[in-house]
């Protein structure tokens, strides 16, 4: 059975997107991070056998609810930094009967559907998939059959993340494949990437939305 994960973290302003906020306002910020949001879970939302949006905190299980609109399992992202968290989400993938799992956050709004599709192919043949960002950490992870031991030891929100991560998988002496590179959006300079991306597929309703969305925050007089 395949399943896909999405990590998310409720949009509170000052909490999420800080690096926009710093030039559009946090209520700007936080009204990207969930069309962000919206947008990727809406997007592969007939995509996998199981569908978890594992989110963060649990009292704001009504407003992922609402998102998520039936089509995603809504589990609690468990304590511990982020390695942990997704440690544990894959120990409970396994546990209720995935063979491949696959995990994804919301600051790639436009990721390439195929480049999932592609990891979930490329798990038949190898324990871990990844797909690299620019910013040397990754956009997505995935693992067949069991947890790998690669999130132990890891400089979360670094540079370093994707070299340390190869590290961990040549010290467990596992197999791995990569996925095309892509692209987090968490700076202004990124937010203008997206919107010269976005043009070429208003077609797609889901990214239409968020260009609008986007067309109209950064429209609006820095903060």
């Amino acid at each position: 059975m395949r399943q896909l994960g999405v990590f998310a973290k409720f949009w509170q302003p000052g909490e999420v997107k800080t690096r926009l906020a710093s030039r559009w306002g946090a209520i700007a910020a936080s009204q990207l991070y969930r069309g962000f949001l919206a947008a990727t879970i809406h997007r592969f939302a007939s995509l996998a056998d199981r569908r978890v949006l594992a989110f963060t905190p649990v009292e704001r299980r009504n407003e992922f609810a609402e998102l998520a609109a039936g089509r995603w399992q809504l589990e609690p992202q468990s304590a511990g930094d982020l390695g942990e968290r997704m440690r544990n989400y894959f120990a409970a993938a396994f546990a209720g009967g995935a063979t491949h799992a696959v995990l994804i956050g919301s600051d790639s709004p436009t990721l390439p559907s195929e480049f999932v599709e592609r990891a979930f192919v490329l798990l038949q043949t190898h324990d871990v998939v990844l797909g690299p960002t620019d910013d040397g950490g990754y956009y997505l992870v995935g693992a067949a059959n069991r947890v790998p031991s690669i999130f132990e030891g890891i400089a979360w929100s670094t540079p370093r993340v994707w070299d340390q991560t190869l590290a961990r998988i040549r010290d467990a002496g596992i197999s791995h494949a990569e996925l095309p590179p892509w692209y987090d959006v968490d700076e202004p300079a990124d937010l203008a990437r997206l919107r010269l991306e976005m043009a070429t597929r208003l077609g797609e309703p889901e990214i239409g939305v968020l260009s609008r969305l986007v067309e109209r925050v950064c429209s609006s007089p820095p903060a």
